[in-house]
């Protein structure tokens, strides 16, 4: 049976220390939820609170309604894992996916059906008798996955599973774990501080720095519509410049530190007026045009081929750097030094207050903001 798992008011300390300072959050039942940030944000703590490894110094954690603070780990009915896999190298892969099975005392016919069901759910039926040193990082990935299932946790709780894998595999190991989370539609916990990772397998995110929630969503709401510079800046790339907003008969312009100004009809209503601003503006929101077409002055610095995209890099006449991202032409790459201009897909950019804490414009969905007091 899943579960949904509700936080309320979390408080983690190392003696005068505070990790983690009132954060409330609720996982849905079912749902594949990612804890994502930098290292030392807080999340790998928070997931171990909620395994039952870290003491809790504030706070209520729930799995449904029951209150499992104080709850020995192993009655929480959780399957774990780890980066490093943790399986067992003396046991064959057969007998590290039936380990938990067999510490519950189960029939033994019922331990060969469920072994055996998740051995073909995990394509690692063929390897049943190996041991572990004769698999592959991604198999005895698999290996620890279908041992953590095998068990029917309520919990399927992740720390950092695919850090140790090379970047080709990491690909199609996240392919099958949100494939087999979604199959067996159990509450999933995962931890990353890889952000592509993160958009790939989640149904939602939260994005954490500094023990502190910044902004909870699907990954599509947090990238096209951060809560603020932090979270703009951790989920993909993108061009953070100082800029002037301005109020022109009620509706707002950016103006650029070279002068340039554009319209921009995503400002809230009560944010049109005169006041400095940070824009972030993605790679993929710059149009490279032609230099006497209206727009931003710039010089092609260098360029990078990527197939599908080439990645230009360029400078502002201020000397501003930033980064495009378009669409790869078949018949050349703009040459080094070519001067541009750029067009800005305005209803795309992002534009936050002048200390980068609160986003101006309408379309931020965050589902922190039901946890605000007042």
């Amino acid at each position: 049976m899943s579960v949904n798992i509700k936080i309320r008011d979390a408080v983690k300390k190392y003696g005068n220390n505070t990790i983690i300072s009132d954060l409330s959050l609720d996982i849905k039942e079912g749902e594949f939820f990612t804890l994502l940030g930098p290292s030392g944000c807080g999340k790998t703590t928070l997931l171990r609170m909620i395994a039952g490894f870290n003491s809790i110094e504030g706070g209520d954690f729930y799995f449904n309604d029951k209150r499992i603070n104080d709850m020995d780990p192993a009655k929480r009915n959780i399957g774990m894992v780890f980066q490093n896999y943790a399986i067992f190298p003396n046991l064959t892969v057969e007998k590290n996916v039936s380990f938990g099975l067999k510490n519950r005392k189960l029939p033994e016919a019922e331990i060969k059906e469920k072994t055996d069901k998740f051995l073909k759910l995990m394509q690692i039926d063929e390897y049943r008798d190996r041991m572990p040193d004769r698999l592959s990082g991604g198999q005895q990935q698999r290996v620890a996955l279908a041992r953590a299932l095998a068990i029917t946790p309520d919990v399927l709780l992740m720390d950092e599973p695919l850090s140790n894998l090379d970047a080709k595999l990491r690909v199609e190991m996240r392919t099958v774990i949100k494939n087999i989370q979604h199959n067996v539609g159990i509450t999933t916990v995962y931890v990353t501080h890889d952000q592509e990772e993160a958009r790939a397998v989640s149904d939602r995110i939260a994005v954490m720095s500094g023990g502190d929630i910044q902004h909870i969503g699907t990954p599509k709401d947090i990238y096209q519509r951060p809560s603020n510079l932090f979270v703009a800046t951790f989920i993909g790339r993108t061009n953070v410049l100082n800029c002037d907003l301005k109020a022109n008969d009620g509706k707002a312009e950016v103006v650029l530190s070279d002068g340039y100004t554009f319209p921009v009809e995503s400002v809230k209503a009560e944010e049109v007026k005169d006041q400095k601003v940070i824009v972030s503006i993605r790679p993929e929101e710059f149009v490279v045009q032609e230099e006497s077409m209206p727009g931003i002055s710039a010089t092609i610095d260098d360029s990078v081929f990527l197939g599908l995209n080439t990645h230009y890099f360029v400078h502002l006449t201020n000397g501003e750097e930033v980064e495009i991202i378009q669409e790869s032409k078949i018949d050349s790459i703009i040459p080094k030094g070519t001067k541009v201009s750029l067009a800005v897909k305005s209803e795309k950019i992002n534009i936050f207050s002048e200390d980068g804490k609160r986003s101006l414009v309408v379309g931020v969905k965050n589902d922190l903001d039901v946890y605000k007091k007042d």
